[in-house]
């Protein structure tokens, strides 16, 4: 069965949810997990560049002391139900290839995230982390909604 399970979490309540479903399967099955949180950095945009840049680094702290609690509220339930529990933070303009990248480094044998479940226009236009981990994972993804 599954031994090391990657817990992606972006801050939602969703993926709160999905890393409890993820912590409690570990507990079941005597599994350890790693809670992933993934920093998107600010785009760049040529003729924004000076405004951007003044903002970018205030920008990058927020979204990193954003990750840290995110990750720390996963270990104290991981904690709570005796599940070991590595937390790591990444920044990637791409979230789906950093939690593919950490699940492959990591050794992780399983995925378990949130889907908002987003159709048609919506999921056109915000795309699907879940869908994009789900088309290139080479471990099975477990999706929670």
């Amino acid at each position: 069965m599954y031994k090391h399970i990657l817990l992606p979490v972006d801050g939602s309540d969703l993926s709160l949810r999905a890393a409890d479903t993820g912590i409690a399967l570990a507990r079941q099955i005597g599994a350890r997990v790693h809670a992933l949180h993934v920093v998107v950095p600010l785009p760049a945009v040529p003729f924004l560049n000076e405004i951007i840049a003044t903002s970018d680094s205030e920008y990058a702290n927020s979204a990193e002391e954003a990750g840290a609690r995110y990750l720390a509220a996963v270990r104290e339930r991981a904690d709570a139900a005796g599940v070991p529990c590595q937390c790591s933070l990444e920044t990637d303009p791409r979230p789906h290839h950093a939690i593919l990248q950490v699940a492959q480094r990591e050794g992780c044998d399983l995925i378990a995230m949130g889907s908002h479940g987003w159709r048609g226009l919506d999921r056109l236009l915000l795309g699907s982390e879940a869908q994009r981990v789900i088309l290139e994972s080479t471990v099975p993804v477990l999706v929670c909604r």
